[in-house]
């Protein structure tokens, strides 16, 4: 399924979504005014690789954990990453607060990269794109949010249709997906050019603190969890 849309209110203007939707495209674009050389030292400069923070870590190597996850390898890579964040993550931050909520999407981009760093700390492929950060939003979403509608599209046989579903299904069914992937990835020792395990790793992330912001908020009236 491929969310096109959601049904949940907000309670306050979105401002940082956008900002960090504006900031992957605009170094995005940047990205992809590079070629040969320069695209390779861009790369090599600001993407993640995880030999460099495992063997002979420094300032440069470790500030790869935040530029990293706002590089994408494709425009198929940061359309993706960019739908879900702009259908998921003005949610989040309605729900966070401004401030809180770029602390929280910066920290579940890290969490994810060192995740996946800590499975293949040894790789010196470059890691890139805001999979991790975004699979944190997902992760509180599914939390706070679980029997909201999720639009989307659906193939099959050829034939494709919109439907909605709550996002807890929608949702749920990606975590079980990144969680085969990266299983499978283990075993045959090939991840497909995907850190699923970054994916995993910010989705729990993004699942604690929406479980732990949920808990302290039990008591305030909510207009988003409506009988349906």
């Amino acid at each position: 399924m491929i969310p096109i849309g959601d049904d949940t209110p907000r309670r306050r203007p979105t401002v940082v979504n956008w900002i960090l939707i504006a900031l992957n495209v605009i170094v995005w674009l940047y990205e992809a005014l590079l070629s040969g050389p320069a695209l390779n030292r861009f790369i090599s400069t600001a993407a993640l690789i995880p030999a460099r923070i495992t063997v002979s870590p420094d300032l440069p190597s470790v500030f790869t954990l935040l530029s990293a996850m706002f590089m994408h390898a494709s425009w198929q890579h940061i359309i993706g990453n960019m739908l879900y964040l702009a259908i998921f993550g003005d949610n989040i931050e309605d729900h966070l607060g401004h401030v809180a909520y770029l602390l929280f999407y910066l920290a579940g981009g890290v969490i994810a990269s060192l995740v996946q760093v800590a499975v293949d700390p040894s790789s010196e492929v470059p890691i890139l794109g805001a999979s991790g950060a975004i699979a944190s939003v997902l992760g509180a979403y599914l939390v706070l949010f679980p029997r909201q509608r999720v639009k989307g599209i659906i193939v099959i046989l050829g034939f494709i249709r919109i439907t909605t579903l709550p996002a807890l299904l929608v949702l749920g069914f990606w975590f079980i997906l990144q969680l085969f992937n990266g299983a499978a990835s283990v075993v045959t020792s090939a991840s497909g050019g995907t850190a699923w395990f970054a994916h995993v790793g910010g989705f729990v992330y993004g699942l604690l603190i929406g479980l732990v912001t949920r808990r302290k908020q039990h008591d305030q009236p909510s207009p988003y969890f409506v009988p349906r």
